[in-house]
């Protein structure tokens, strides 16, 4: 098998994953983990040894390594033999699968909107009520998952068809505690305390934000996550739903409204460079002002991943910290959290594709994932200290405090629009167009595509 390509599943009893072949990350028994979970998932679903189970999803490389010492331990309870293979055309490798009926018995999906393509054509088996109930009651921001996961199937009718597992979370903002603390600002707790930041760091001569929407050609992609954000701390979470749909228009006054509170952010003299430069500056590049000296700017919202672009020698936690993009008090929504995540479907129905979404039930089943890197999970059931560093576990802190949980807005509109007409809208906001004409603009795209 060659690196990076695609095996198909129908070749998957050929190639074993080889989770079984290495060692337990964490020796059963040892360090804080939640082995009761494990020592009563083996007892009541041991003697599976002979039993086959193929997975298909993707990551690959060291995401690879990481899913497959998660599966070691189911491997080891159970007796059952996971094989997983992962691809980087995913998408397209399980719709092929699918209608070749030759599909893994449990796919791993980066998006709502892909498996939700397949439900529909009944390539997708749908879970439980129970599976649904448990969601309910042991994920923060339970029903958050259920909505996020529930599609029509062939008949019309929704119901559950994934079990979300890996979690990225997007609503943060990102600051130098060193700046911080020698201007004596303190981390603002409400949107209302954000914005008097804000204007506060104006009238000291400081510039609030760094933000920068290039991106070659899919700039534009992170006003788009601002403007989703707001609109979760604007509008309830089913008029989110609703824009995504579309049932809710993209000139709806709610929408327009919440371009205008992302224009807020990027008038001239709270943002690096007059609002001119945002558009031309690249996502990758505007955090940097955060470590200048001086600063440039004092704050960046962007997700989990930024840290990857912040200059060579900058540490976590001493020279670059972050905060909750916080919810207005006067609103009275909560605190939603915007975000990304992949999710476990059915693809090849099973006895051991049903004992598989059990096992995503046991705290174990995240924290030996958590303790390593790259992981953050809404499992209100797990032991948060186990984090592998303090970074992800402030992250997961956050995310288990959220309300509602919605997934990136964008991600789920068609093409044309989430990542077409939405991108140059904002493009075109940021260049001084009316968010009126942007939002009218961008449901003619919408409504060009029925």
């Amino acid at each position: 098998m060659k690196s990076g390509l695609y095996v198909s599943v129908a070749a998957l009893a050929l190639v074993g994953s080889g989770a079984l072949a290495q060692d337990l990350a964490f020796p059963v028994g040892e360090g804080a983990f939640n082995w009761a979970s494990y020592e009563e998932f083996k007892a009541a679903n041991g003697g599976h040894d002979g039993k086959e189970l193929t997975i298909a999803g993707p990551w690959l490389g060291p995401d690879q390594e990481l899913v497959e010492s998660m599966l070691a331990y189911f491997e080891a309870a159970t007796g059952v033999d996971v094989k997983y293979v992962g691809s980087d055309s995913f998408e397209q490798q399980v719709r092929i699968d699918a209608e070749a009926g030759s599909s893994a018995n449990i796919s791993v999906f980066p998006q709502p909107g892909l498996t939700a393509d397949l439900a529909k054509l009944g390539f997708v088996a749908p879970l439980t009520d129970a599976d649904a109930a448990w969601l309910r009651d042991n994920y923060a921001a339970g029903q958050s998952w259920v909505d996020l996961a529930s599609f029509p199937g062939p008949d019309g009718n929704p119901a559950l068809f994934g079990f979300f597992y890996k979690v990225d979370v997007k609503s943060l903002v990102w600051y130098n505690p060193e700046n911080f603390e020698d201007a004596g600002y303190e981390v603002p707790q409400t949107m209302e305390e954000l914005k008097a930041l804000t204007d506060q760091m104006v009238a000291d001569g400081v510039t609030p934000w760094c933000i920068g929407l290039g991106s070659g050609g899919a700039t534009g992609w992170p006003a788009t996550d601002w403007v989703e954000d707001l609109m979760l701390r604007t509008q309830p979470p089913a008029d989110y739903d609703a824009w995504v749909r579309n049932d809710l228009k993209f000139n709806d006054p709610k929408v327009v409204a919440a371009i205008e509170e992302f224009g807020w952010f990027i008038e001239d003299g709270r943002v690096a460079g007059g609002k001119g430069a945002v558009a031309t500056t690249d996502f990758r590049d505007s955090p940097k002002g955060l470590f200048t000296s001086p600063p440039q700017c004092m704050m960046h919202r962007q997700a989990s991943f930024i840290p990857s672009f912040f200059p060579e020698g900058v540490k976590m936690g001493v020279d670059a910290d972050f905060f909750y993009f916080p919810a207005y008090a006067e609103k009275d929504l909560g605190k939603p959290v915007l975000g990304a995540g992949t999710l476990f479907g059915i693809t090849k129905d099973s006895p051991e594709a049903r004992l598989f979404i059990e096992w995503l039930k046991t705290p174990i089943a995240h924290e030996v994932w958590m303790a390593k890197s790259g992981f953050l999970t809404p499992h209100k059931g797990v032991n948060v200290d186990l984090y592998g560093d303090a970074t992800l576990k402030k992250m997961g802190e956050i995310l288990l405090g959220a309300d509602t949980f919605r997934f990136d807005g964008s991600d789920l509109m068609p093409g044309g629009v989430g990542a077409g007409a939405f991108w140059t809208g904002m493009v075109d906001f940021a260049g001084g167009k009316s968010a009126q004409a942007v939002a009218d603009a961008i449901q003619a795209a919408w409504d060009g595509l029925k």
